[in-house]
């Protein structure tokens, strides 16, 4: 007796690629669910949405592009299909314009309104484009009726284009920040310069109270430049700062008045005193010229 015959393909291994492999069903299992899903959740893949799941009216929301206004809408749809903004196919423009509003309309009926003022205008003038003429119209020619709405939209347009060169200029803050240096202020004071009306005021004011203190006598006497010199030295040594005022103390005549304000200017020519004053109609000061170490 023969033997019996197995099964054709019962004990027979698997040719190659008749049967895929178990692994390789699972990867195309786990990539079609990766397809198929709508979400991804903390990078799991979601394949039908929660029952509890609340998504709010405003979560979703189609932006369309932004326009600054009515004639700005109207500027973009003639400059998109390059018509001659001199001659506006108003049928054309106003049923693109109105497709627009009737978006905005749907979502903001706040915002369409501006819109829709425009439309009615958009509808006016094709209306009146569409009229036929009168006799008198055609006698006095009462010109286009786009004309006004031409002239708008070359104004707006000028001024939208030098809105943004101007925005394109280097701005503080945005584009740029300006420098900021410190610079440390010596400690050393400063001191203005004496004007010489300031001088010549505290002088007068000296003569005059001189005037007021003078002898009647008539005497010679001789004065020496050079020893009031030394006793303005002498004086100047034993304070830091002295008034111009308070040197001539002591002086009562006008000729050693004198005298003594020959011999100051002497020693400030020779750079030997300082004459100071810390601000304008302030008092005049008078010290010994600094000299370093």
């Amino acid at each position: 007796m023969l033997p019996e015959q197995a099964a054709p393909g019962a004990a027979d291994p698997p040719q190659d690629g008749a049967n895929p492999p178990i692994h390789d069903e699972h990867l195309n299992a786990a990539a079609d669910a990766a397809e198929a899903a709508i979400a991804r959740l903390y990078g799991e893949p979601l394949t039908r949405l929660p029952n509890d799941l609340y998504i709010p009216p405003d979560a979703l929301e189609v932006f369309l592009d932004a326009f600054e206004g009515p004639l700005d809408l109207l500027l973009y749809l003639i400059r998109k299909q390059n018509f001659n903004i001199l001659d506006i196919p108003m049928a054309q423009v106003t049923l693109q314009y109105l497709e627009y509003v009737e978006q905005i309309r749907q979502r903001n009926l706040e915002l369409a309104a501006e819109y829709l003022l425009m439309a009615a205008m958009l509808i006016e003038i094709k209306s009146r484009m569409l009229l036929p003429k009168r006799h008198e119209d055609l006698v006095e020619d009462v010109g286009d009726p786009r004309a006004e709405l031409v002239r708008r939209l070359l104004d707006y347009e000028q001024i939208k284009a030098a809105a943004v060169a101007l925005g394109a200029l280097p701005q503080e803050g945005r584009d740029f920040v300006r420098p900021q240096l410190f610079v440390e202020q010596g400690l050393a004071p400063v001191l203005p310069d004496v004007d010489p009306w300031d001088l010549q005021r505290a002088w007068l004011d000296v003569m005059r109270r001189a005037k007021l203190t003078q002898h009647h006598r008539i005497s010679r006497q001789e004065l020496s430049v050079r020893e009031h010199m030394s006793a303005i030295l002498r004086t100047l040594q034993s304070q830091r700062f002295v008034e111009f005022s308070d040197l001539f103390a002591g002086q009562h005549t006008i000729p050693i008045v004198v005298v003594h304000f020959v011999a100051m200017l002497e020693l400030a020519k020779e750079t030997l005193i300082e004459i100071t004053q810390a601000e304008p109609f302030a008092p005049i000061y008078v010290r010994l010229a600094y000299s370093p170490a």
